[in-house]
């Protein structure tokens, strides 16, 4: 099964013991003159660094719509699959998921028609939005409380290549880069009970091709696609076959014009057939040497690349292709730090493994509190919460309550202090029965927390823009 950032285990060593997932005609890459040792190693780095999001869309699209027996399974193809549920320790395929809101899924192909997704009428008090992400993990779209109200509506979802008319009926077409893309749905929870209520809604989500929609005959049919298998180990070793075949599918921006003509002198990329393991031991340590260095680029970013405020980290690290404008590292270091997430104005993400001192959080040595000012919550339109992850994994941990995270609608179960505020423990063993209410469970060892502000508020206090807020989160400090 695949899982979080087994991803990202790229070492050249791993690199150099290596299968195959697709027949390569014979001395296909002897067409590509190879570039020298250090322009080779140059191009791996990048090409990992820019592929590395491509390669982790793919994986998650396998595990959810393409192999049936992953454990993680959702729906086929242009159908959706509502989840009755909030995510647990159990569900491992996507990197710090949310446990606040029931997902629901929809993976596209959108090669022959477009897609239509259809939503009920909500009510405005019950934050939803579907976040539209393509092949390349841009968010190129919201429907949604924030993006398009909470009316019900008809909303279309083209490829890159449709060029039909848009029919009556139809409030918005939004447009992929890719040809396979995942629309993630998120609805609120309020509570454990108010799960039938969510039931509902989720129920009220239609997904289903143009042709169906107009109630016409399927004119245009797709190709089967014979889809590699993948997992944690073979992604280690076949990085830029999954790349190379997942490129087909994405035709070239403006901005990846330099970095494909760059990978297709080693032979991968659209029309092309990368082999690592018919390559000579000396091209497989260029290409496993630069991964590395790739990976480590981004392991920096992440690190660094964010403004910190009393020890978390906050930044904008998730938009559309307007957004990236061609800054692969930074959507590598956002796929990397939790794939598939919002734009900053649907969700802000302030997130820590330390304390402001830059000491680890590490709950096999420490007790910690997280302590909310009265009448100083993280300011928002909808609502906000702090989920717990295993500081290694960056899943949600097992523990004996069975809490991943305290949100604002717990709030009025929770004990406050004398002065207002609200202090949550933040510890592996229960903090005793009269704190328990405020508890949020940590792992043995290594903590990783995810603030989480949906539809943040654009007056001050602020957390936007991201960094630069009026509005700061408190810092975490260990208990006395």
């Amino acid at each position: 099964m695949l899982t979080k950032r087994d991803l990202l285990r790229s070492a050249a060593l791993a690199a150099i013991t290596v299968t195959t997932t697709k027949a390569i005609p014979a001395n296909a890459q002897a067409k590509t003159e190879w570039p020298d040792i250090r322009e080779a190693k140059a191009i791996a780095e990048e090409g990992f660094i820019y592929g590395l999001p491509i390669v982790m869309n793919y994986a998650v699209m396998y595990e959810y719509s393409v192999d049936k027996n992953s454990g993680q399974y959702k729906a086929p193809f242009n159908q959706i699959k509502n989840e009755p549920r909030v995510f647990t320790y159990k569900d491992t395929a996507v990197i710090t998921p949310n446990s606040d809101t029931p997902y629901s899924f929809a993976w596209m192909d959108l090669r022959a028609e477009p897609v239509v997704l259809s939503v009920p009428a909500v009510d405005p008090k019950r934050y939803y939005s579907i976040m539209l992400c393509d092949g390349n993990t841009f968010n190129y779209g919201y429907i949604g409380s924030r993006a398009t109200g909470s009316d019900a509506g008809d909303y279309m979802v083209a490829g890159p290549d449709w060029q039909g008319a848009t029919p009556a009926g139809i409030k918005k077409v939004f447009r992929s880069t890719t040809q396979f893309s995942i629309a993630g749905y998120r609805t609120q929870l309020f509570n454990p009970a108010d799960m039938p209520n969510v039931e509902k809604i989720q129920a009220g989500f239609k997904v289903q091709p143009l042709s169906a929609y107009l109630k016409q005959p399927v004119t245009v049919g797709t190709a089967a696609v014979d889809f590699p298998k993948i997992d944690k180990e073979l992604v280690k070793k076949n990085f830029f076959e999954y790349l190379d075949f997942s490129l087909q599918f994405a035709p070239a921006g403006p901005e990846e014009k330099e970095i494909r003509a760059r990978l297709a002198r080693i032979g991968v990329g659209p029309g092309k057939t990368f082999d690592f393991k018919e390559l000579p031991i000396a091209h497989k340590l260029e290409i496993g040497f630069g991964m590395k260095d790739g990976e480590e680029k981004v392991e920096k970013y992440l690190a660094g690349g964010q403004k910190e405020v009393n020890g978390w980290k906050i930044g904008s690290l998730f938009g559309d292709r307007a957004f990236f404008s061609g800054d692969w590292l930074k959507r590598a270091a956002a796929a990397k730090g939790g794939i598939y997430g919002n734009d900053a104005e649907e969700a802000t993400y302030p997130f820590t493994k330390a304390l402001a001192n830059g000491e680890a959080l590490d709950g096999s040595k420490h007790n910690y509190t997280l302590t909310f000012p009265a009448g100083q919550a993280p300011p928002v339109n909808a609502f906000w919460s702090v989920t717990m992850y295993d500081g290694k994994t960056q899943l949600l941990i097992e523990n004996p309550i069975n809490r991943y995270l305290i949100n604002s609608p717990m709030l009025p179960d929770m004990k406050k202090n004398a002065d207002g505020s609200v202090t949550l423990y933040i510890q592996h063993k229960s903090p005793g029965a009269d704190k328990e209410s405020n508890w949020l469970p940590a792992p043995n060892g290594d903590i990783y927390l995810v603030m989480r502000l949906y539809w943040p508020k654009t007056e001050a206090p602020s957390i936007l823009p991201p960094g630069n807020g009026t509005w700061k989160p408190p810092a975490i400090v260990v208990a006395s």
